[in-house]
């Protein structure tokens, strides 16, 4: 990893949680060991469990949020945190423990000649496959922002990225918190803003605990909310926010 992605950033490490008492501590311990200095913002989106509590006690700061408005929503709330207080990077990581720590390196490496670091399940690390419609949703998605991105993009649906300051500013702004928003419409956002688009191949774990949402069912109705989402984010315009260097 370059000197330059460690001593001269302030990197704050941002973790939507939703209920993951089981995992979250965990999660901040891992986080801490590999990441030493970063800092640590959990957003408790809108939880009924322990989860606020298990994060102050691992020593993560925490934001609560008094009802539940998804990932987008928590995600806002930590890019807005990131701006007022001075942050060049937000590195987005899950409490479920899927997210490996010891990738986060490479994405913030990326960083030196981007703007936003995707972490890619299908770029040749790991065995990660997709199937059914989830998987033909995936290609679609893939496709279409690789053209619009105009670089290949495999994983546009991944969670696990790192932002640096011109993304941090353009999402303090406004950042959707509508189903599937924190990924499809604010890749959108991000290329018709000219941000540059990096993908790194990473390794996804199985989550710590807790079970997936998937099934035959659920994986149908995602094809058609991802096709939905995209169109969405393409036809809807939002007020423009200027995301350039501010020096």
């Amino acid at each position: 990893m370059s000197s330059t992605s460690v001593t001269t950033r302030r990197v704050l490490i941002v973790m939507p949680a939703l209920n993951e008492q089981a995992s979250v501590a965990a999660v901040i311990s891992q986080v801490k060991q590999s990441l030493p200095g970063m800092d640590v913002l959990v957003v408790d989106d809108g939880s009924s469990d322990e989860t606020a509590k298990l994060a102050r006690a691992a020593g993560a700061e925490v934001a609560r949020l008094a009802v539940n408005l998804g990932v987008g929503g928590a995600m806002r709330t930590g890019f807005r945190y990131a701006a007022a207080r001075g942050y060049d990077v937000v590195v987005q990581v899950d409490a479920d423990g899927q997210h490996d720590p010891e990738e986060v390196a490479a994405l913030l490496d990326a960083l030196d000649d981007a703007d936003i670091a995707i972490g890619s399940r299908f770029a040749g690390k790991g065995s990660y496959k997709a199937s059914g419609p989830r998987k033909y949703a995936m290609v679609a998605l893939s496709i279409v922002f690789s053209r619009l991105g105009k670089t290949k993009l495999t994983d546009v649906t991944s969670g696990f990225k790192a932002m640096g300051p011109k993304a941090i500013k353009l999402f303090a702004g406004y950042y959707p918190a509508e189903y599937l928003g924190d990924t499809v419409e604010s890749l959108v956002m991000a290329i018709r803003a000219e941000l540059k688009i990096k993908e790194i191949p990473v390794i996804m774990r199985e989550r710590a605990a807790g079970t997936p949402s998937h099934s035959p069912v659920k994986s149908a109705v995602y094809l058609g909310r991802a096709g939905l989402a995209l169109l969405l984010a393409l036809v809807r315009r939002r007020p423009a926010v200027d995301s350039s260097d501010s020096a």
